[in-house]
């Protein structure tokens, strides 16, 4: 008789019970993620009448690359740069629901007579919401592209790096009994730098190797590739002391800037889905019935205490950081669990012998509890949001409307400020590289050069030589390189700044003498350090046309590769709650063949489309003419509540056309303000040539604090008015300089 590994047996017990609970879900219409918790538990070690899984532990290691490529294929869908874009709303967020729940989950250890240590372990865990649970109910739900979808992702995003901080204070706490803030400053340090130095080398790099390996990789080998890239990234992070899934979400991250983007998004689906399937019913192998019963009271109240204290602390920053009120709350509701990094902070406290055995067994119970109420709570977000708002005074509603507006405006940035940003961003990238290339030196460069049989003083000077001409241009870069020209020129040309502007220069210059000076002081006396670095810096001004075409080059390639594939399809904000979204045609969809004039979209369904994608190509703004057909990718503005209808209706099935195309551009949704002295002013829109200047389709307008969607061509513009206009970019930049000033470019 053949034998049979246990972990293809416990595999093959683990995915029947999965696809028969799948398949009754489904029939049930229910989340599939609470199928598969029901299925660990009816296969897991504590429930007898079904067969057992044999070796959990290798169950565990399918879950975790089950977590890598859930975060990978998150990363695919939201690069940085969308990220940046919902940072700020999403990180104050995150913050305040971290230091909310930290403090919650203190206080109710303590009221239960649980140790300092189990209080303080249970805050960790408490804070921390599930990325994979809330992902797998937003693709259920079918809520991805609804406004709020997008701050909840950053939220989590904030929350995934605030626990890798977490486990490092943890760690510190459980060992020292004490709080040691150096070490937490450190940690940020550290993760904030190979963050920027991951991003910026694998911009540089990743997609200029895809272009170049493009015609040799069909549909398998780029997929091998992918998840060797993947899983490299993972190896990184875990040798540099992060998560392995944060390396996982870096890589997503940096493939979404690339071409074959969707490409992958779509190969990696299958695998993706398997070992997610995987993780979800380990968790429920993990609950154990016994326990539950037990401790059900203790469960039941951090349970309610987890649910209430995240929707309030979400809804709350939400509302400070102007997201509206119905944005605050649909975001409160979706992030009301705990999940994959709860148990790893769980875990950790039993490894160092510092949390009680029953913490770990009831964090699992509380996850499998939440977890079964997510769905629920984010389909009760929206009748929780009418009730709200039915209660509140109007002069409440007004204030909360007026905040929201006021937090999304943003006046035109003075030369000052516009100058003293470019430094400090730029400054602080260059420093990133410059350190990271001496990192490299130290350690892999030097032992290379000795390997050749070149030592002493001649090894550390050729050493020192090859990375400072790696330096060279990111050194010119930092302390010569102007990246706001226009506007220094303009500070220059008023004789009063003149001094301020000199000292910055040398303060400039200042901080790439100290940098080579310390490379250098590595290597050789304090004295040589300081006049090699004085050397250096003169060389760099006496090169610095030379070093700059150089620099220009390396910078082109990196934004060639950065906008490579501008993501258009995320949720740019407008402040009245409309954002641009997009659908894929299928050749099923019942619009196929149908012009826009004939369609109607707009009188029916109150949302414009703005462009549409056929292939390779743009059509932008499409005419009234314009057919849809198969496979096109169509980019709808509106709000939710009438992009949802809308979405229905194109999934709907009906005949089929056939296929056509325009020149492809870059798409954006731009906010723009009319001048005193614009040559819009008292015009129509249909007067105004906005659409054949611009290729673009003014979506709505702000006027004396009414917003107007989807105007009609025949309004007319006022002094004052605030423009939103789907377009290319380039195109309206050229109107910026003519007709309107600037209020904000990307939302």
């Amino acid at each position: 008789m053949v034998h049979l590994p246990h972990l293809i047996s416990d595999l093959g017990i683990l995915l029947t019970a999965a696809g028969i609970t799948t398949l009754i879900f489904k029939k049930l219409k229910q989340p599939l993620v609470l199928g598969y918790i029901i299925a660990g538990m009816l296969v897991g070690p504590y429930f007898a009448l079904f067969p057992t899984i044999n070796e959990i532990d290798n169950i565990r290691i399918w879950a975790e690359i089950g977590v890598i490529f859930l975060l990978f294929s998150l990363g695919l869908e939201f690069s940085f740069k969308k990220l940046v874009k919902v940072g700020g709303a999403s990180s104050i967020m995150a913050f305040i629901e971290i230091v909310i729940m930290l403090l919650l989950g203190y206080l109710t250890g303590q009221l239960l007579g649980w140790s300092t240590m189990d209080s303080v372990f249970l805050g960790g865990i408490l804070c921390i919401s599930s990325t994979t649970i809330i992902i797998r109910a937003f693709e259920e739900l079918g809520v991805k592209s609804q406004r709020f979808a997008g701050l909840v992702f950053g939220v989590l995003i904030v929350e995934d790096l605030a626990a890798i901080l977490l486990l490092v204070l943890l760690s510190t706490l459980a060992v020292s009994q004490q709080f040691a803030g150096s070490e937490m400053l450190e940690a940020v340090l550290k993760l904030g730098f190979f963050l920027a130095v991951w991003f910026l080398g694998g911009i540089f790099l990743i997609p200029t190797f895809l272009k170049w390996a493009s015609r040799l990789m069909n549909d398998e080998t780029l997929l091998i590739v992918s998840l060797a890239l993947c899983l490299l990234m993972v190896m990184l992070a875990s040798q540099a002391g992060f998560s392995p899934a944060l390396g996982a979400f870096i890589m997503g991250s940096i493939l979404a800037e690339t071409t074959k983007a969707e490409k992958i998004e779509h190969l990696i689906g299958p695998v993706k889905d398997l070992f997610g399937a995987v993780f979800f019913v380990s968790v429920g192998i993990l609950i154990h019935p016994a326990m539950m019963v037990a401790y059900a009271g203790t469960i039941a109240l951090i349970s309610v205490i987890t649910i209430l204290g995240k929707v309030l602390s979400i809804t709350s920053g939400g509302l400070i950081a102007g997201q509206g009120l119905r944005t605050s709350i649909q975001s409160g509701m979706s992030v009301t669990q705990i999940g994959e990094f709860s148990f790893i902070i769980a875990t950790l406290g039993l490894t160092l012998n510092v949390t009680s055995e029953f913490l770990y067994p009831i964090a699992v119970a509380v996850s499998a509890v939440t977890t079964f109420t997510t769905p629920y709570m984010i389909r009760l977000s929206e009748p929780l949001y009418r009730v709200v708002e039915s209660v509140l005074p109007e002069k409440w509603k007004a204030l909360l409307n007026r905040y929201s507006t006021g937090a999304h405006t943003i006046n035109t940035t003075s030369d000052w400020r516009l100058l003293l940003k470019s430094y400090v961003i730029s400054m602080a990238v260059y420093a990133v590289i410059i350190i990271a290339i001496a990192m490299l030196a130290d350690n892999y460069l030097k032992s290379f050069i000795v390997g050749y049989g070149v030592g002493g003083f001649w090894a550390d000077v050729m050493t020192t030589v090859v990375t400072l001409v790696c330096m060279a241009p990111f050194l010119w870069a930092l302390a010569l390189h102007h990246p706001q020209k226009e506007a220094h020129s303009r500070i220059w040309a008023d004789r009063k700044y003149r001094s301020v502007v000199i000292v910055l220069e040398f303060a400039r210059a200042g901080v790439g003498v100290l940098i080579v000076g310390f490379l250098v002081n590595q290597l050789f006396s304090t004295l040589v350090a300081i006049i090699v670095g004085l050397v250096i810096i003169a060389l760099l001004a006496l090169l610095s046309e030379k070093i700059q075409n150089f620099y220009a080059r390396i910078e082109d390639s990196f934004l060639s590769n950065l906008n490579d594939r501008q993501i258009s399809d995320d949720h740019h904000i407008a402040p009245w709650g409309a954002h641009l979204t997009s659908f894929p045609i299928s050749p099923h969809s019942a619009i196929i063949g149908g012009t826009l004039e004939e369609l109607q979209i707009r009188e029916r369904f109150g949302v414009n489309i703005a462009v549409i994608e056929r292939g390779g190509r743009t059509i932008m703004p499409p005419t009234r003419r314009e057919r849809i057909y198969p496979y096109d990718k169509i980019y709808v503005f509106g709000t939710d509540e009438y992009i949802e209808p809308f979405r229905q209706y194109v999934t709907n099935e009906g005949p089929l056309g056939a296929n056509m195309g325009a020149v492809k551009e870059d798409v954006r949704l731009q906010k723009m303000v009319v001048s005193p002295s614009s040559p819009l002013l008292h015009k129509t829109i249909k007067a105004s040539g906005i659409r054949e200047t611009t290729s673009g389709l003014v979506v709505g307008i702000e006027r004396e604090g009414r917003k107007i969607m989807n105007p009609d061509s025949t309004l007319t513009f006022m002094e004052g008015d605030i423009l939103w206009i789907v377009g290319s970019p380039s195109r309206i930049k050229q109107l910026e300089g003519n007709t309107v000033e600037t209020v904000l470019t990307e939302t």
